[in-house]
């Protein structure tokens, strides 16, 4: 894991508006209770942000977690002249896309100043520059497509690159994000199987770790299996030995 923030007070600090218009600080969306995915996108983007969007949207579909319950996830605008009425309609378009309406607190989507959004920028390693559309006019921007889970302390646990997102990865890493306060044992069983590979940005399958699970369950089959029949044995000699001693009176 890595810190969410080089200069985590004056990031953490940050102003940001909400959909709603309201002064949010960052920082407060990371209580030290709940895991977070956090996106960086700019709404009036016409191709690569509402597939990422979209690409999230459809794998938390998969996933028994809920925003607002188990995490939160939080998006930023990129994009200093995007305002709260466009953040409320990229919100009311993933939201109604989601298919929970129920969800809706655990959806943050912000916009900021250029220092803001800036400073989020350099402390997630996310690069992005202007570009201009077909009207010449400066009004796009050029970056990379990636979402990041955070953990309730605000670090980075895990990036997730491209448009479209494994939802068996995304429950693992929002699982072990939260630090295992979220998940059942079977989901515990399938993180110490699976481990997050950055190389890679999906969970990979630690062969070594199977071995280990399959020596326990062996060892666990056979201790039960030679306590039965040792059971079964003092069980038998007990019934012999009384047999024998009725026989004799």
């Amino acid at each position: 894991m890595t810190e969410l923030f080089s200069e985590r007070c004056d990031v953490d600090d940050a102003p940001f508006l909400d959909e709603t218009g309201k002064t949010v600080k960052l920082g407060q969306y990371f209580d030290g209770k709940h895991p977070a995915i956090l996106a960086l996108v700019y709404y009036k983007c016409p191709i690569l942000c509402p597939e990422e969007l979209r690409g999230l949207t459809g794998a938390l579909e998969m996933v028994s977690y809920q925003p607002g319950k188990d995490f939160q996830i939080v998006v930023v605008s990129i994009d200093p002249t995007d305002t709260p009425k466009v953040a409320a309609s990229s919100k009311n378009e993933y939201v109604t896309y989601y298919g929970h309406p129920e969800s809706a607190p655990g959806w943050h989507f912000l916009t900021g100043q250029p220092a803001s959004i800036a400073a989020v920028a350099k402390a997630t390693g996310f690069d992005y520059v202007p570009s201009s559309g077909p009207d010449g006019k400066k009004n796009q921007f050029a970056h990379a497509s990636a979402i990041q889970i955070v953990t309730p302390e605000g670090r980075i646990a895990q990036y997730y690159l491209g448009v479209e997102y494994s939802p068996q990865d995304l429950r693992l890493g929002l699982i072990e994000a939260s630090h295992h306060q979220i998940g059942t044992r079977l989901d515990n069983i399938l993180t110490y199987c699976y481990h997050y590979d950055p190389t890679v940005n999906r969970h990979s399958l630690i062969i070594a770790r199977i071995v280990q699970a399959g020596c326990l369950l062996t060892v666990l089959i056979l201790g039960s299996y030679m306590f039965v029949m040792f059971r079964r044995d003092i069980r038998s000699s007990r019934i012999l030995h009384n047999q024998q001693h009725s026989a004799k009176a």
